[in-house]
């Protein structure tokens, strides 16, 4: 059975003399931010991330409670398998601590890829019919999840407490901390 070819018609359109015509390239490597307009819509991120919030204990039967509970058991769970039954070393540090501190940073990281990956899916009505800047969408599902990780770091702050550790002065350069290569 022989394919037909395509017909191709052209057609020349009569352009007035003050038509501008427009070429969108799109931008090499990595696209701007343009955290500008993300401070120009700081309401709708303030609202998105409430909504988040709002949402995420409103569908919990324990509520707030969660956020400390989950990372609360999840210490204990680790405490008791690789500090009891595996003897891993925690350098002198109370194993409780030693776990709670490196679970935080994690669930925040895990909670924040997870979120804001769906957030856009989950958002994707809002996203096709109005303009603002995508980036609010991922951004507000992740401050949702920064409240989650301040509700533990109080339980943190008070557990170091109990176990007698302080902060040092190097505790003050931790924002500033960056992996070196």
């Amino acid at each position: 059975m022989a394919v037909p070819e395509p017909v191709i018609k052209t057609t020349e359109a009569v352009l007035p003399e003050n038509y501008i015509h427009t070429v969108i390239v799109p931008p090499k490597g990595w696209a701007p931010l343009e955290l500008g307009e993300l401070w120009k819509f700081r309401e709708l991120l303030f609202f998105l991330t409430w909504r988040d919030i709002k949402v995420r204990y409103k569908q919990t039967a324990l509520g707030a409670a969660w956020a400390i509970l989950q990372p609360v058991l999840t210490m204990i769970l680790f405490s008791i398998i690789f500090g009891g039954l595996a003897k891993l070393p925690s350098e002198g540090i109370p194993y409780p601590i030693f776990t709670f501190t490196a679970l935080l940073p994690w669930q925040l990281f895990a909670f924040a890829l997870t979120q804001s990956s769906n957030s856009l899916v989950g958002s994707q009505n809002l996203v096709s019919k109005v303009y603002f800047p995508r980036l609010v969408v991922p951004f507000a599902s992740v401050l949702a999840g920064v409240v989650d990780f301040a509700i533990a770091f109080v339980v943190l702050v008070g557990m170091m407490a109990y176990y007698g550790i302080g902060l040092t002065p190097a505790a003050l350069l931790l924002p500033l901390f960056r992996c070196w290569p």
